[in-house]
């Protein structure tokens, strides 16, 4: 029995643990809120393993072509809340746990007492990601995001600098002014349709009328203007670059994946509402997603090229790597069919492990002396730290050969993003450009506009990092970093999943190719919804309530 409730298990471990954390002061029990942060981080990743398994498989109750529901309350869709899991949000779980581990190893270093409630905080945070791969209504959906965005405007404020509070403002400003459209978007859904249920939309949107049709394309469109300023979406993305290179180190290894929430959304909503079940909704809004693609990986490579620093570089190339899948989004949505999304999928779960272990480097890469100590002088103060809080620091670091061991992590990085071989940023480019080749549903003009961008992005990225690089371990005239082991071991931790990714390449892409096609095979998840049982209504159920 206690499997068909495993699904709420990546909700519920983190919302427990931070609101546990949050009955101690932070001067109490510090190891203990940070080992009981990474036992929660653990628990996380193994339970998600075990949802990507079922996925692959099918579970026991509610399965549907291995698509299980979860009923919360036992109440039936579509008038009370599901969990969804199915090859997509079973992968973004295990992404999310993936960058989780190491970025708390990294925090406890020193970062995390920059403020107060660093690791609750955390654990909210993963409580809306994995809450927003899970769910299968929009309203709920909403919830998850509020959760995720609130925890993090404390994370990206977590510290001082006017830098870091001047974009924590923006960041609010336009997250908050995104939820207001989120809401307005599904209102006008709400309206046309009546429901809020992912599953029973999909069932309902071809049999709108023609007079409420272009009601529901509005308020898909104002929701969609919500996902992409998450995304981080030319012209909606002037504020993600300050921000992300404004966040402590750990804070911005995570932001690596909170855009790809948006995107997420973008991608189930696209594909169940308006992909080949759509009736003559089908393929509503595929050409746009192609265009703010393109626009948004273009912007991203200037960026990379003008940037000056790793952080803002950092940040563009998070850009690219979203400016990717939405790109292809809009094609597979066009008609293109299963295997380019399959190569984005790839190419997703490579870029943001990378883009992760680029924000972990920013700091030591850049550090001159001092340290971690001298970053909690500045904010010891503020957060009531004194001299023995300071002497607290962890001296775990290992006295390391820092230029080599960071020149190697970089180069490692660049090798991803840039996409060459044989790092799965190769990989999935090659699996994107063979099927945009191969793909009619659109003009070939655009195709191969989109290709040329992804060769052209990766050669930006490896020129702009390279100079840096150079200027950081060639030209630099200072003395050697010392770097702790708490903040090297996380990114060598990262990269050896980027390597595991690519040594099993073959088999990953044969998941993400699984669930490209259960994307584009929406029946199993719109009725699937409705045919998962109550508890009530389960025989056992029944046979076991009788005398």
């Amino acid at each position: 029995m206690m499997d068909e409730h495993l699904i709420i298990a990546p909700i519920l471990i983190p919302f427990v643990t931070g609101a546990l954390m949050l009955l101690y002061d932070d001067r109490q029990r510090r190891e203990a809120k940070f080992w009981l942060s990474v036992l929660s981080a653990a628990a996380q990743l193994l339970i998600a393993v075990e949802l990507v398994v079922r996925a692959k498989t099918g579970g026991d109750i509610g399965d549907a072509e291995g698509i299980s529901f979860y009923l919360l309350g036992d109440w039936a869709a579509p008038y009370g809340i599901v969990l969804v899991l199915d090859r997509l949000a079973a992968m973004m779980l295990v992404l999310t746990a993936l960058l989780a581990i190491p970025s708390l190893v990294y925090a406890h270093a020193g970062w995390s007492r920059q403020g107060p409630h660093y690791y609750s905080l955390f654990q909210f945070l993963l409580m809306g990601l994995n809450g927003a791969f899970l769910t299968g209504d929009l309203f709920n959906l909403f919830v998850f995001f509020e959760i995720l965005l609130a925890a993090s405007y404390g994370l990206l404020l977590h510290g001082s600098g006017q830098l870091r509070v001047r974009a924590g403002m923006h960041y609010i400003a336009i997250n908050l002014a995104a939820s207001l459209l989120f809401l307005i978007g599904v209102s006008l859904i709400y309206g046309v349709t009546g429901t809020l249920n992912m599953a029973h939309l999909a069932n309902l949107v071809s049999a709108v009328s023609v007079e409420d049709r272009p009601l529901l394309h509005a308020g898909a469109a104002v929701l969609a203007v919500a996902f992409l300023v998450k995304a981080g979406s030319w012209p909606l993305s002037f504020w993600l670059p300050t921000a992300y290179m404004a966040a402590a180190a750990p804070v911005g290894a995570m932001f690596a994946i909170m855009t790809k929430v948006g995107v997420y959304a973008i991608l189930r909503l696209s594909m169940l509402l308006f992909g080949e079940t759509g009736g003559a909704s089908a393929g509503f809004g595929a050409a746009i997603l192609i265009i703010l693609g393109m626009a948004t990986v273009l912007f991203g490579l200037l960026g990379v090229l003008s940037s000056q620093g790793l952080g803002r570089m950092a940040a563009h190339s998070v850009l690219i790597s979203s400016g990717t899948v939405l790109g292809i989004t809009g094609f597979a949505l066009a008609g293109g069919g299963p295997a380019m999304l399959s190569g984005a999928l790839y190419y997703l779960i490579g870029s943001v492990l990378a883009t992760g272990a680029l924000f972990l480097l920013i700091e030591p890469m850049n550090r001159e002396d001092g340290g971690i100590a001298a970053m909690l002088a500045l904010t010891a103060d503020a957060y009531g730290l004194d001299d023995t809080d300071l002497d607290e620091v962890p001296d775990a670091g290992l006295a390391l050969p820092a230029m080599t061991v960071l020149g190697i992590c970089f180069a490692l990085c660049v090798l991803m993003l840039a996409g060459l071989p044989p790092l799965p940023g190769f990989v999935g480019k090659l699996a994107m450009v063979q099927a945009l080749i191969a793909q009619t549903a659109l003009p070939a003009g655009l195709a191969w506009a989109f290709i040329a961008l992804l060769i052209v992005s990766g050669f930006a990225t490896l020129i702009g990092m390279a100079r840096i690089g150079i200027q950081t371990f060639w030209a630099g005239d200072s003395a050697l970093p010392r770097v702790l082991a708490l903040e090297i071991a996380p990114v060598v931790g990262l990269l050896v999943v980027l390597a595991f990714t690519s040594f099993k390449a073959e088999a990953m892409l044969r998941y993400t190719g699984g669930t490209a096609a259960a994307l584009h095979d929406t029946v199993a998840y719109a009725y699937g919804v409705f045919a998962t049982p109550r508890v009530a209504d389960r025989p056992e159920e029944q046979e076991g309530a009788q005398p």
